[in-house]
């Protein structure tokens, strides 16, 4: 069994965060201690990696849940969370194409200006004329 600290501290994740899905759901309650405290087990560890693995990859907390779910039915098909993967890889290839397209307008403002007076400045310029 550890505390709240020790499961933070061998995680990543922080405190805050992991009372947070206390109460989002996505992780359970933890068990008190006499004098109050939570304290956690090797299974609480291991859904906490679990959760932070899939929020890294940048998936949304209900998704989490459902894999959650999945991962607690094992004889089920996986087809359901091959289907939630995609959905998060489509938003990352989207979100990559935004920032590429974003990256593209900054150079091109970089190179435009001759670091002269404000007056003269294309990044500012650019920036007046974005409406």
């Amino acid at each position: 069994m550890m505390s709240i600290g020790t499961l933070s501290k061998q995680s990543g994740v922080h405190i805050e965060t992991i009372r947070y899905y206390e109460r989002a759901g996505v992780l359970p309650k933890a068990r008190r201690a006499t004098n109050g405290r939570r304290i956690y087990g090797e299974e609480d560890a291991g859904r906490l990696a679990f959760i932070r693995h899939a929020r890294e990859l940048g998936f949304e907390l209900v998704s989490v849940r459902a894999l959650l779910a999945l991962q607690e039915r094992p004889e089920l098909s996986c087809k359901a969370a091959s289907e939630l993967a995609s959905a998060q890889l489509a938003a990352v290839e989207s979100r990559l194409n935004r920032l590429t397209v974003l990256r593209d307008e900054l150079k091109r403002m970089v190179r435009a200006c001759k670091n002269g007076r404000v007056v003269d400045c294309r990044v500012i310029e650019a920036l007046t004329n974005m409406r």
